[in-house]
């Protein structure tokens, strides 16, 4: 499909694009403000044409190292961060001058996985996008190295772009990179290797044929295959494509074959969320069951019924992510709470048809605390 037989309908509204450090800091040398500034007038012109746009940059921390002067990325996690607070300040300011020039403004948004994984966090920042989204504000996302650590963090900022696809509900995630896209084998030491134009995110040979991380950046090839499989969760495509390409970004937009493009459909959405849900790091409760709860799920992959729960822990809502663990706690599974912790306190160990008549009429007419299709089982 070109950009001059597409259709106005099948146009994609909403598109994220994330750009990586190895890009951005022109292989560590600092930020390039010269591709900034064109990858911003990319994005007003579609801004200009009514799309709506989310820019997730890297490039904090390796400014960051090169304002300081050092010789490669540090390795100590204070340095890391201490390396991202002063490349966040060039790094959304060069944005700010980049995209303003062009008659568009924007703004600054720092995540942690924590804030995506706390549902009241998550649907409070959602609004926030929203709002930015209405007032035809750009929304520049980075995660917050400053304040993460092992348990909040990202790792890497191909996975913040596609939770950001879900968020908003994108039609379209472009990862740009310094590579041409995914080859079915590696380039620089085959010279028969080819790029795969278009495939399934869910297709497992990705992995095979996935790479590791450069230099100057934390992720690689294999981290962008699981963020395509991440933005599937949501029914959207991504593509992975090398940013130095002319126009790459209005090219990709209007539907045009550059790089690799990754589909998803039904099926892969249900396999995505699943795959979403056993990467949760931090919990927001603890569900614990009988031995028959526990076959039932491990073995029948059936949902959880309250009558199957002993004990509940924890402060969450319905929709937060809690883990599923037997009675010597083990986990066996994780999943999105159907109930908040206090409702399903009231409900552990009875049947499905009291929950109504107990919780009074707030159920909703839900009958599983963790519905199947809700939950990964470890």
């Amino acid at each position: 499909m070109t950009a001059q037989n597409l259709t106005q309908s099948s146009k994609p509204k909403r598109i994220v694009v994330k750009i990586g450090s190895s890009l951005l800091t022109n292989n560590g040398r600092g930020l390039d403000r010269t591709a900034i500034y064109e990858w911003a007038r990319q994005i007003a012109t579609l801004h200009a044409q009514g799309l709506e746009v989310v820019l997730v940059s890297s490039g904090a921390v390796a400014e960051g190292v090169v304002r300081m002067n050092l010789a490669e990325r540090p390795k100590k996690l204070e340095a890391l961060q201490a390396c991202a607070s002063i490349g966040q300040m060039g790094l959304i300011e060069t944005w700010w001058q980049a995209l303003i020039q062009k008659g568009v403004q924007s703004s600054q948004v720092l995540l942690t996985h924590d804030d995506l994984s706390h549902r009241l966090r998550y649907l409070n920042i959602s609004q926030t996008i929203a709002q930015l989204m209405d007032w035809r504000v750009v929304p520049v996302i980075n995660e917050n190295d400053t304040i993460s650590f092992d348990e909040i963090k990202f790792g890497d900022n191909d996975s913040l772009g596609a939770m950001a696809a879900a968020m908003i509900h994108a039609d379209l995630y472009i990862i740009l990179t310094d590579q041409d896209g995914v080859f079915d084998d590696n380039p620089s030491t085959n010279a028969n290797a080819k790029l795969i134009s278009q495939e399934r995110a869910m297709a497992d040979y990705l992995f095979d044929v996935a790479g590791d991380g450069g230099k100057w950046g934390s992720g690689g090839m294999l981290t962008k295959i699981r963020a395509a499989r991440l933005a599937a969760m949501s029914q959207c495509q991504t593509v992975i494509a090398n940013g130095k390409v002319d126009d790459v970004i209005i090219r990709l937009a209007m539907g045009e074959r550059i790089g690799t493009r990754l589909t998803t459909d039904s099926q892969d959405k249900l396999i995505a969320k699943k795959q979403w849900l056993a990467a949760h790091i931090r919990m927001a409760g603890t569900l614990v069951v009988d031995d028959g709860a526990k076959l039932a799920i491990t073995k029948d992959h059936k949902s959880l019924l309250p009558i199957g729960v002993t004990e509940v822990y924890g402060d969450f809502d319905e929709g937060d992510v809690v883990e599923i663990v037997d009675t010597n706690k083990t986990r066996l599974a994780v999943g999105q709470a159907s109930f908040s912790s206090q409702h399903a306190k009231q409900i552990i160990r009875k049947n499905s048809d009291q929950i109504s008549q107990i919780l009074q009429g707030n159920s909703d007419g839900k009958t599983v605390i963790v519905h199947c299709d809700d939950m990964a089982v470890l």
